[in-house]
């Protein structure tokens, strides 16, 4: 009885066995069908900061599923030895718009585009907005001066000189410290235009230049009127309106002169007291006709 009993036990566990394997042998060949095929691309093997020379022990091969990101490289001789022109993170695959172009080195050369010029500012750490002007925010640059030909009572004037400007770099070095804090320096590099540097570089000679941090989503020029020492002290004289009932002369109408009145004409009297002589003269009465 017992001998019965462990043969159909055992049969029962034989059969269950072949039945699982069947199933998880075709589960398994159904996944593996509906698997996507998988690409082998570039990656980074460790963060890679603006600026940067990628060099052979920075990359790696790895497998990417399904289809790869656009613009990725998958061959190391397309991407050693180029800058890095946008931050690349652990892990993340390299594409051809996060490098500059073959050739172009590495620092914040390779960093500018083509028709683009990068122009260092000075400024100190209230200038720079206490040191939190970092790569890659927008700012605004103010100046203050004595404008041109304005009169000394004015004072000082301040004026929105640009707007919505990319900050490139800040210092000497363009990355953050250890700690992921921006770092306060006395130099900041703008990306502008070759007229756009050129005025700055007038204003960083003639005024003050002061930075102005925006939000890099509001891109709206505004067209402020600018201020100066006579506005805050509301002490600006304006010059009085023409009244109503005045009649402006034309250009063309010629300024005539009233003629001035004749002179009087006067008689002289010659008096001598002894070896003095005066003459006393006075107006003389004209004859009727």
């Amino acid at each position: 009885m017992r001998g019965r009993l462990a043969a159909v036990l055992i049969c029962a566990l034989i059969m269950a066995s072949a039945a699982s394997y069947v199933v998880y042998s075709l589960a398994g060949s159904q996944n593996s069908r509906r698997r996507s095929p998988t690409s082998r691309i570039l990656v980074a093997v460790r963060g890679l900061e603006t600026g940067a020379l990628i060099q052979e022990a920075d990359l790696r091969i790895a497998d990417w599923p399904g289809t790869p990101p656009k613009g990725s490289i998958a061959v190391k001789s397309e991407a050693m030895n180029r800058g890095v022109i946008s931050p690349i993170y652990e892990g993340e695959p390299i594409a051809e718009n996060r490098l500059a172009r073959a050739g172009s080195g590495a620092g914040l050369a390779a960093t500018i585009p083509p028709g683009m010029r990068a122009c260092a500012v000075r400024v100190n750490d209230v200038v720079g907005v206490a040191g939190f002007v970092t790569p890659g925010m927008r700012v605004d640059v103010l100046i203050t001066g004595a404008p041109p030909g304005e009169a000394t009572s004015v004072g000082p004037a301040v004026r929105t000189l640009l707007q919505n400007i990319e900050v490139l770099s800040a210092g000497v070095n363009i990355e953050k410290d250890r700690e992921g804090k921006p770092q306060q320096v006395q130099v900041v590099n703008l990306l502008v235009t070759p007229r756009q540097a050129e005025t700055l570089s007038l204003a960083g000679n003639e005024t003050h230049i002061q930075l102005v941090l925006r939000n890099p989503a509001d891109v709206e020029l505004t067209a402020p009127p600018g201020s100066s020492m006579a506005d805050l002290f509301g002490t600006r004289r304006v010059s009085p309106a023409t009244p109503s009932n005045a009649v402006p002369l034309a250009k063309h109408d010629p300024v005539v002169q009233p003629p001035r009145p004749p002179a009087p004409k006067l008689a002289t009297i010659e008096v001598l007291n002894g070896q003095k002589r005066t003459e006393v003269r006075f107006p003389a009465e004209e004859e009727s006709q």
